[in-house]
């Protein structure tokens, strides 16, 4: 090219940018209108402030050139609240900056490309925006945060947080060729805190659905930061063809990625920090051409379908959207510290018979001195090819052929161990494999067990926690304010401190009087701790009106009965307690403790549809002289695996001379997402108790997983059914060193653990 050619060119580029031009808009009127206007290299400011019940929908088109750029003021400043949502449709937009929280969108995703249904957003990025709790009221309200439509679209260094309502965090659309083949990328991104979700539907990424399962999607989902994400069993669920998971931090999070349908995924150079808590996951295989490869897994202590590592068994003949059959997947190099065994052919059954096949499992470095296992097999495994394995001296399990015991070391990189092969153990390097492995890995396949490429596993450890999210938003810790104490002698105190209470504070009520005659049911929102030191509190209806209940506890708040006697012979009501009505996306937690509940005609606790506990501890009380179910958790009827409270824990109670039951759990359905729920009830002393009909004093319909241990029954349901498990699929149950002294009979299943229990049934 000549020179004047050159300047030619230099002088028709900066006269494009010359004509750009910045505008500053402070309502959605104004935003609209320069969104319509806008061209290429032009530059739409939000001014900061508050941006409320705003649907903002940009339909315009830039270059790669010169994209349209639509920017807070002041990155975080430009806070979209209310009922909002954005809608991206066209080429080259960027957004830059804007914060979601004290809102929802409804049915619609908080952010799309897509504005209508034929225009769709190709070559766009969002980019330094945080979600923030931005749910729907109600937790049954489903919806995405994120939708991608489209080809080439990126979101990048946002912050998404606190996702409690029913649906897929973030969810790539295949519906059409307009948004398959789309490369994506999804990367430098936080996800955090998404709470137990109690039903399927919980993940943060989801690529495809099982209709479109067969089609390439190419989404690339990289350098992410996913912390406490435990919504559900799939953190990224990908039911689609030739993804890549690269270079992600996955920390404490009760789940796995998950390759449920689709072929030829790549899940490569990843960190899965479990820190040993519970039900921290890796990796679950399903499907043809899968490469897991240079991944680290650390200290994972989840099991079945968590498990660090799992390869499923598939469905005979299986259409593409139910189980197919595992093969030609390829597992090397990965690194397991301390890990739970891994597990291979994980849901065999009658259905699921189809072992993995001509699959590699090759080159992994297993240290675990800790446990006595390394792998479970549920199945044939002779169709995967084990070689070069390396394992702990320490391991005590047969293993098959392909695992070699050595004295293996470790060594400590930042906070985290990582194990090493010993010098000089090398397999024969296979050339067609390797040249395969130049097309899908960034790294390559090492000959030397363990992983291949330290310095990326590292780094990502190092940096990832550190870059990933939005640059101007910082996850803080809330700091307690503590208690406001208030003593309240009369009703209209008590009812005066409940109104007074703002969710930002902690309250804490004294009881000083000795009756309270209660004119209206009582509404729990925030912290509210209450407690006496009478000898007896008695709450009366002030009229003869049946109430369905006297407190509700509303979404999003804790109530605590702390060293509280209470006579509630003279309420009439369905409950005393009840969670919220009206089904909240809000997560709620019960305290009960210390405390007498006695005379009580009703249900103690009645956990309506569709609202979430995360915990409910039921700890030194006595329960005396009550007639009802003392806690009601079998609302949830619709058999979709749905319940209300992820661990209720019962501890050193004493219930005597009541007459109904003590629990009912229901968890319909054959869902196995979920964790929960989670029954505890230990060091318990139950005394003449009955039922009313023929119903089992502990009844647990669908519980996941339950301990009950150490307990004393006495005279309790004498002639009928003291405690019943009923489960349709996989729970664990521990019923041991209990002593049931002329009780009942207890019904178990096959997935019920029971020993050193003391029967003695002696008139």
């Amino acid at each position: 090219m000549t020179l004047h050619k050159l300047l030619f060119t230099g002088l028709l580029f900066l006269s494009a940018f010359a004509n750009a031009k910045t505008v500053i808009v402070k309502n959605a009127a104004e935003l609209n209108a320069a969104a319509k206007q806008a061209l290429p290299g032009d530059i739409v400011v939000l001014q900061n402030g508050t941006w409320n019940n705003i649907t903002i929908s940009i339909n315009c088109e830039g270059t790669k050139a010169q994209p349209v750029i639509f920017k807070a003021q002041t990155a975080g400043k430009a806070i979209i609240t209310g009922n909002s949502s954005l809608r991206l449709g066209g080429n080259y937009i960027i957004v830059d900056g804007f914060y979601f929280t004290n809102g929802f969108a409804g049915n619609d995703p908080v952010i799309r490309f897509r504005t209508g249904k034929d225009q769709l957003a190709n070559n766009c990025r969002v980019t330094n925006t945080v979600i923030n709790d931005f749910n729907n009221p109600k937790r049954m309200d489903e919806n995405y945060w994120v939708a991608f439509y489209g080809k080439n679209n990126r979101i990048d260094h946002c912050s998404f947080l606190n996702k409690k309502n029913m649906g897929v965090l973030m969810a790539v659309i295949l519906d059409d060729e307009r948004s398959r083949e789309n490369f994506h990328s999804i990367d430098h991104n936080y996800f955090g805190v998404r709470l137990p979700l109690a039903s399927n539907g919980g993940e943060i990424i989801r690529v495809g659905v099982s209709q479109h399962c067969e089609f390439n999607s190419n989404t690339q989902i990289t350098d992410n930061f996913f912390e406490h994400c435990d919504g559900e069993t799939e953190i990224i669920s990908i039911k689609s063809c030739s993804n890549k998971i690269r270079n992600n931090l996955f920390k404490e999070c009760q789940g796995s990625v998950v390759l449920r349908h689709g072929n030829y995924n790549t899940v490569e150079n990843n960190i899965f920090l479990g820190n040993n808590k519970e039900g921290t996951g890796g990796v679950r295989i399903i499907n043809k051409g899968q490469w897991v490869v240079n991944n680290l897994f650390y200290k994972c202590r989840g099991e079945w379908f968590r498990s660090p590592l799992t390869l499923m068994n598939g469905v005979p003949n299986s259409p593409a959207f139910r189980y197919v059959a595992v093969t030609e997947a390829v597992i090397a190099n990965n690194s397991f510290f301390e890990c739970s065994p891994i597990g291979f052919c994980i849901g065999s059954d009658t259905e699921r018979t189809v072992t993995p096949s001509a699959s590699l499992f090759k080159n992994n470095l297993i240290y675990n001195k800790t446990g006595s296992l390394i792998y479970n097999a549920y199945d044939d495994i002779s169709r995967i090819g084990f070689t070069n394995n390396l394992i702990s001296r320490s391991v005590t399990q047969p293993t098959v052929n392909g695992f070699d015991k050595y004295q293996l070391s470790s060594k400590k990189y930042n906070s985290i161990e990582i194990p090493t092969a010993p010098a000089g153990i090398k397999e024969v390097s296979d050339d067609s494999l390797n040249a395969l492995a130049k097309s899908r890995l960034t790294g390559h396949l090492s000959s030397v067990p363990g992983l291949s490429d330290i310095k990326t596993i590292i780094k990502i450890e190092a940096s990832v926690k550190n870059t990933a999210g939005a640059t101007w938003f910082k996850t803080a810790n809330k700091i307690s304010t503590g208690f406001t104490a208030i003593n309240c002698k009369t009703t209209e105190e008590l009812k005066a401190a409940l109104v007074k209470q703002q969710s930002s504070k902690s309250i804490k009520i004294n009881l000083t009087g000795e009756s309270y005659i209660i004119n209206e049911p009582l509404s729990i929102t925030g912290d509210i701790s209450i407690t006496s030191n009478k000898k007896n509190i008695i709450l009366i209806n002030s009229t003869r009106k049946f109430w369905p209940y006297v407190i509700e506890i509303k979404g999003g708040s804790t109530l605590k009965l702390i060293d509280i006697k209470l006579d509630l012979s003279s309420l009439n009501a369905a409950s005393f307690i009840t969670s919220d009505l009206n089904g909240s996306s809000g997560h709620s937690n019960l305290l009960v403790k210390g405390s007498s509940i006695n005379n009580m005609n009703a249900t103690f606790f009645n956990a309506a549809k569709s609202i979430i506990f995360d915990s409910i501890i039921v700890r030194n009380n006595s329960f005396s002289g009550n007639k009802g179910i003392l806690f009601n958790f079998s609302n949830e009827t619709d058999k979709k695996g749905y319940y209300n409270v992820e661990e209720i824990k019962m501890t050193a109670n004493n219930f005597s001379n009541n007459e109904g039951q003590i629990i009912t759990m229901l968890r319909g359905g054959n869902d196995e997402s979920t964790m929960g729920p989670y029954f505890i009830f230990t060091e318990n002393n139950v005394e003449n108790y009955v039922s009313t009909n023929a119903e089992a004093l502990i009844h647990l319909f669908g519980t996941q997983r339950s301990i009950i241990e150490m307990n004393k029954f006495t005279n309790s349901n004498t002639g009928k059914t003291l405690i019943q498990y009923e489960d349709l699929v996989r729970a664990i149950h521990l019923f041991k060193n209990n002593k049931m002294i002329r009780s009942g009979i207890v019904t178990i299943n096959k997935f019920v653990s029971s020993d050193n229990n003391m029967i003695q049934q002696v008139k």
